[in-house]
């Protein structure tokens, strides 16, 4: 090996060594503390409410792998969230812990926020079984980021083309209410595909999301997971979503035809 050459070895390597030195106090950081780097989940997502069934869910839509494994939460009889921008993965279980408690929407979303030293940085959704809504857009959001409340749901996004984004989500949904056909699976992910088609992420699509949790209603009765379909890689995702959702219909017809009632 030459003299340069092995200068070259040296260096490099101890460049990869002080990196793997700094790494574990990096990954000692405390819990709240984001670093930037990191990836956000640049999406637009809708947490609604039926109370004619009882029904509660999120949809999601993203320019993120898996984003159903980030955004959507909900319990039956409890309430449903959606954390996202830099999400704060703890804001679901916390939160549907706060809304067992009784709290409202509102509570829970203030709760969280506040002791949070990066919520700047996050949006979150949540919707409870009073048909109570409320969200929140950190300041540091990438544009554009906003949110809508509505009695029974709220729609949120960030990186999106614009607020008609969540206009049309919240549109679609009030239109699917007013119809009263179908189930809140069907104005979820309707209401995706309006907000789509409106614009979405201003990065493009990758990923979507559907849970509906009704008690009970998961497989064979033992949990309340009733609909929980992910697309976590497509090119068009909310069509694939729809596809699995009409497959979910075929499958489980009798679910989807004789609802409970609220």
């Amino acid at each position: 090996m030459s003299a340069i050459t092995q200068r070259t070895f040296l260096k490099r390597t101890s460049q990869g060594l002080a990196g793997l030195a700094v790494a574990p106090t990096a990954l000692a950081k405390p819990l709240g503390q984001t670093e930037r780097s990191t990836k956000p989940v640049a999406t637009f997502s809708i947490v609604g409410f039926d109370p004619r069934t009882g029904d509660l869910g999120v949809a999601v839509q993203s320019k993120f792998l898996a984003v159903g494994s980030v955004v959507p939460w909900a319990r039956a009889g409890v309430g449903a969230i959606a954390t996202q921008s830099y999400a704060n993965v703890t804001y679901g279980p916390e939160g549907l812990e706060r809304l067992a408690k009784g709290k409202t929407a509102r509570e829970t979303v203030k709760a969280l926020t506040s002791a949070d030293k990066d919520r700047r940085l996050r949006q979150l959704g949540i919707v409870d079984t009073r048909g109570n809504s409320a969200s929140f857009t950190g300041s540091d959001c990438h544009d554009w980021a906003g949110h809508i409340e509505k009695p029974n749901f709220c729609a949120q996004g960030n990186i999106l083309t614009g607020k008609e984004v969540v206009n049309a989500m919240a549109a679609s949904f009030e239109q699917s209410q007013k119809k009263a056909k179908g189930g809140l699976c069907d104005w979820l992910a309707d209401a995706l595909t309006a907000g789509q088609d409106a614009g979405g992420d201003s990065r493009g699509r990758q990923s979507a999301a559907l849970l509906v949790v009704r008690k009970k209603g998961g497989y064979g009765g033992g949990n309340d997971r009733f609909v929980d379909l992910r697309v976590d890689d497509h090119k068009t995702p909310i069509i694939e979503l729809h596809r699995l959702l009409a497959l979910h219909k075929k499958i489980h017809k009798r679910a989807h035809e004789n609802p409970p009632k609220g």
